[in-house]
């Protein structure tokens, strides 16, 4: 009896992809674009829109180094730093009297200020940046600057103006404020500040405000009018990287000690900063994409000067972030003057 040898082994049996890896996978090439075309097109403060590394802080600057029991006459008692939003400002622009976008929605808050105070009291200043985010998918390219150039302009003309004041004024309290981009801004100064990483001690810190945080994270921070349950667009799609565009997720650690004196205002349909959480987690895409088209649906980034998405006691976010202003102000200390 002979026994035939068994011959080569054959193709291995092809494995077949599934309908569900396949809506899933459609449904993540879905919302990666979604958020490049939410960051393109939905990030303009308004309808009409016309990199160095940050300082290292110093000794002088840690909350243990001993204060001054007075400081120069011509320090003010408060400085205030406004950072625009996307196409709210440029480079050039005068910090003291910003005329690139009349429209921006930061000057409706930063102009009444100014005009409330002596500049003893209260000096205002808002930050000079480029404020652009150009397009990474655009042929050929669009010619504006990137999300990552955009914000490290920012953010190091912010830090260069605190430190500026700091090293002369000790005993100047700080205001940081900041819509959409500015607030990312603003809120990353913050955020190092209350780490003990920033250019000031948190002792100097008045208060925090921030609209349309694209960092934002429900509990960070105090909120006044609607209180979305969702996560800024950088903390949905953080680590999501595509050309110049780069998102950074949350922030660590939160806003730490200056979390008291912080406040994040959010509309319920603005998908800057109220993404449904875990988007890209298993078995979630079929009930955040949803959501996603909901806050899309009605989109109101622009609207915070009204009270179409956010209102609080009949004021619009504006209204209620100069409120707020003005009282941090009002209860400022007043130092004494050498």
């Amino acid at each position: 009896m002979t026994h035939q040898q068994p011959g080569p082994p054959g193709p291995a049996p092809r494995k077949r992809i599934s309908p569900l890896t396949i809506a899933v996978g459609v449904a993540v090439i879905i919302a990666v674009v979604l958020v490049i075309i939410l960051l393109i097109s939905l990030l303009k403060p308004s309808p009409e829109p016309p990199i160095t590394a940050p300082p290292s802080s110093s000794a002088s600057t840690s909350p243990g180094a001993e204060r001054p029991k007075s400081q120069p006459a011509d320090c003010p008692d408060v400085q205030v730093i406004s950072v625009p939003g996307t196409w709210e400002s440029k480079s050039t622009d005068d910090p003291y009297n910003p005329t690139f976008n009349p429209n921006s929605l930061m000057l409706k808050i930063s102009a009444p200020l100014q005009k409330a105070f002596p500049d003893s009291r209260a000096d205002v200043w808002t930050t000079p940046y480029v404020a652009q985010l150009s397009n990474p998918v655009a042929i050929p390219p669009d010619g504006q600057a990137s999300y990552e150039k955009s914000r490290t302009e920012a953010y190091d003309k912010s830090i260069a103006k605190i430190t500026k004041v700091y090293e002369k004024c000790k005993l100047t309290g700080f205001v940081l404020m900041g819509f959409s981009q500015g607030a990312v801004v603003a809120g990353d100064i913050a955020g190092e500040i209350a780490a003990g990483k920033g250019p000031i001690p948190a002792e100097n810190v008045l208060g925090v405000g921030l609209i349309s945080d694209p960092r934002r994270e429900p509990g960070d921070a105090p909120t006044a009018g609607p209180n979305p349950p969702g996560v800024g667009v950088e903390k949905a799609y953080g680590g999501f990287a595509f050309g110049s565009l780069a998102l950074r997720g949350g922030r660590p650690g939160g806003f730490g000690v200056l979390k008291d004196r912080t406040v994040s205002l959010c509309g319920m349909r603005d998908p800057i900063c109220n993404q449904p959480k875990d988007i890209f987690q298993t078995g979630e895409l079929a009930k955040t994409l949803p959501e996603l088209q909901k806050v899309l649906t009605g989109n109101s980034h622009a609207l915070y000067a009204t009270t179409t998405d956010w209102a609080a006691n009949g004021q619009t976010a504006t209204q209620w972030m100069l409120g707020w202003a003005r009282g941090v102000i009002d209860k400022a200390p007043k130092p004494p003057h050498s």
